[in-house]
């Protein structure tokens, strides 16, 4: 079995992997109990009734948003199944244009972690509407190697979400730094880190671009 053949099966089943992971974390959110997890530091603002709805609606929209990498960014899905990559695009592009990305904007204003942590998802945010906007702008204009890269930045930010947890985790493990530095430093490397390699993945797809201008796709990126 080549090696596109095993990213091929290994890419779905570690976006479904980490989709089941954020279901379970935010399961308990159901009871709409104000004194939760995530939400005893929220306490002196659970009281407003934004809040409590943009958060509610980003973390029940955010398992969606993430599962649909799982079709959107395979190869073999999309030349096997082109009308499920087309609902599955529509399904992603529809539901972070007008429910996670707003809705984390909001959020990000009151994120954990002071000033330096909050401008860091002032910043994610309206980059990961804007890549995702583009993405969908280019698809729309049949500018398909534009879109592919357009979304491959999208989909970086929408995992930045698991590289934030991983890296709480290991920081949070190796680390003697406090909670609130922690927390800054992990806000913001999650997302540059995962846009770094997605450029640094476009920049080796467009090198090895053929010389009629068609863009290869990258050996790494799962097919």
């Amino acid at each position: 079995m080549s090696k596109r053949h095993i990213l091929s099966i290994i890419w779905p089943l570690a976006i479904l992997f980490f989709t089941y992971q954020f279901i379970q974390i935010i399961a308990p959110y159901t009871s709409w109990q104000r004194d939760l997890d995530f939400l005893i530091t929220k306490q002196h603002i659970i009281h407003l009734d934004y809040y409590r709805a943009v958060f509610y609606a980003h973390i029940f929209s955010s398992p969606i948003v993430l599962a649909s990498g799982a079709v959107l960014y395979s190869k073999y899905m999309l030349h096997k199944w082109p009308n499920l990559h087309r609902y599955a695009g529509l399904i992603y592009v529809g539901l972070l244009l007008l429910v996670s990305a707003p809705s984390g904007l909001v959020m990000g204003f009151y994120a954990n972690g002071g000033w330096a942590a909050q401008l860091s998802f002032l910043l994610l945010t309206p980059l990961w509407w804007w890549f995702t906007w583009k993405g969908f702008d280019m698809a729309r204009k049949r500018q398909f190697a534009q879109h592919k890269n357009w979304m491959l930045r999208s989909y970086a930010l929408t995992l930045s979400a698991v590289s934030l947890r991983i890296m709480q985790m290991l920081i949070g493990y190796f680390s003697e730094l406090d909670h609130q530095t922690q927390y800054v430093l992990v806000s913001w490397l999650a997302w540059l880190g995962n846009l770094a390699v997605a450029e640094a993945l476009i920049y080796r797809r467009t090198k090895k671009a053929a010389p009629t201008g068609t863009i290869h796709t990258s050996p790494l990126i799962p097919n």
